[in-house]
């Protein structure tokens, strides 16, 4: 006969032993090379050199300078790419009422008022007619005929 008691217990302990044991995590090795990778290679550096020949001040200072120039570079490349998407907003909003031409998918010189704009994609979209146009495939912009 089965002992109720047992048969619970080692029910119990086989759903303990199922919930403690968690796959190991994996992580994704990074492709780019930015201030955390910087940082574990300086302390990797570190902790493996040598006590009777230690790294240089000078290096390690020029090695941390260097960290905090290519953050600020990081942070201003992104602040430029974002100004430059706001002023690609600006200038297709001032669009709208206004005549514009491009050349269409035959190739043909077609112009248009812009009636709305899109802003779904990395570069606006202009609606002109029945057509949708991308900003940069403008080929010229005149002033609302009367």
């Amino acid at each position: 006969m089965t002992d109720p008691v047992s048969a619970t217990s080692g029910a119990a302990q086989s759903a303990a032993a199922t919930s403690i044991y968690s796959p190991p995590a994996t992580s994704t090795p990074s492709q780019t090379m930015d201030s955390s990778m910087f940082l574990q290679l300086l302390v990797t550096q570190l902790q493996n050199q040598d006590p009777s020949s230690p790294m240089d001040t000078d290096q390690m200072l020029s090695q941390t300078t260097q960290l905090a120039m290519m953050e600020q570079l990081t942070t201003l490349s992104s602040t430029q790419t974002e100004g430059f998407a706001l002023q690609m907003r600006a200038a297709a909003s001032e669009l709208i009422g206004k005549q514009v031409s491009y050349t269409n998918s035959d190739g043909d010189a077609v112009s248009g008022t812009v009636s709305s704009v899109s802003f779904s994609g990395q570069v606006p979209t202009l609606t002109v007619g029945t057509d949708q146009i991308a900003l940069d495939d403008l080929t010229g912009v005149a002033a609302p005929t009367a």
